[in-house]
């Protein structure tokens, strides 16, 4: 899949983030002009777009979703909007749930009103797998019911019917993706893949929450041509929710194993109650149905886990300096 992008003018909140900087460099690479939002930082830092600044059709703007004003100005001009920018960690939403609402829901209401006012022709938002809560059915399919289990995923179920609101009130052209555990370079230690690699790569012990959850794992790569692909679909796309998975489910001690064996040192996993949620808010299986995104959008992930979790062992090992050993100890 290789769409053209050429003369498309883009704005993609949360752009400096893994996911958000991936989509940047590939919307880009295919002929896009891209204005990326990014969290103003004191030191003005562009996150992982550091590298791109000098592009001439990269506009790089630090603003924040819930400043109305900004968004104004900034959605001006656009015609395709992906909107990635969420606080995504959950256990910080345990301690933090009304920053949560905060700039998950109430960002992204800030966010379909500009793209209103603006008139823009597609905005993509992201959701995440989350919502489903535990599968009560499996593969699981879009019409699965919605169970938040944790804050974050209650703010991004109000997030994504907020979206759905928006057009099926104001026609306002929505295409909701939703990644399914999404993988690979740049992705920071606080996701499981992550801090698996790295404790592995640099110690003895890799220290895990509970193993026996299953989850559905995509390389970013896949995850990044389904939101392309949502943003190039027909208008048959607007006002739906499309999964993005690879329809396989693996235990989380099952990967810690095939991660160490692909990484070759000996290394045991240990079980740290200090990493595990709450009982009631422990999502034990994620499975993904995605033939809608495939029948649809004409999407359908190609990268094996095997070879997703190689290419992000070596970008791991090539960048270990990025990572704290301190940050394994909770």
């Amino acid at each position: 899949m290789n769409q053209d992008w050429s003369g498309r003018r883009v704005l993609v909140t949360g752009a400096a983030g893994f996911l958000g900087s991936h989509l940047t460099e590939q919307l880009l690479a295919r002929g896009a002009t891209v204005r990326a939002l990014v969290r103003y930082t004191s030191h003005g830092g562009a996150g992982w777009l550091e590298p791109a600044r000098s592009t001439a059709t990269l506009e790089i703007v630090a603003a924040d979703i819930t400043d109305r004003a900004m968004l104004a100005r900034v959605m001006k001009g656009v015609d395709t909007v992906f909107h990635l920018a969420a606080l995504i960690g959950i256990p910080y939403s345990y301690d933090a749930p009304s920053s949560y609402v905060r700039v998950n829901v109430e960002g992204t209401e800030a966010v379909l009103q500009a793209a209103r006012t603006a008139g823009v022709t597609r905005l993509v938002h992201t959701s995440t797998s989350e919502v489903y809560g535990t599968a009560s059915q499996l593969p699981m399919p879009e019409t699965h019911p919605l169970n938040a289990q944790s804050p974050y995923a209650a703010s991004k179920i109000g997030a994504d019917m907020m979206a759905l609101s928006f057009h099926r009130a104001f026609e306002l052209p929505v295409v909701i993706v939703r990644p399914f555990n999404a993988y690979g370079p740049r992705q920071s230690s606080r996701a499981v893949i992550a801090t698996t690699i790295v404790q592995a790569l640099t110690r003895s012990v890799v220290s895990l929450g509970h193993v026996e959850p299953t989850r559905d794992f995509t390389f970013v790569a896949d995850t990044v041509e389904g939101f392309l692909a949502a943003g190039l679909a027909g208008k048959g796309a607007e006002g739906r929710v499309f999964n993005l998975g690879n329809g396989e489910e693996i235990s989380i001690g099952a990967l810690a194993a095939k991660i160490i064996a692909l990484i070759g040192r000996k290394v045991v996993v240990e079980a740290d109650p200090r990493r595990v949620r709450p009982a009631g808010s422990e999502v034990d299986r994620l499975c993904a149905d995605a033939s809608e995104a495939k029948r649809v959008l004409g999407w359908s992930p190609r990268v094996s886990l095997d070879d997703g979790l190689t290419r992000t062992i070596e970008w791991c090992q090539a960048n270990l300096a990025r990572f704290r050993p301190e940050e394994y100890s909770v």
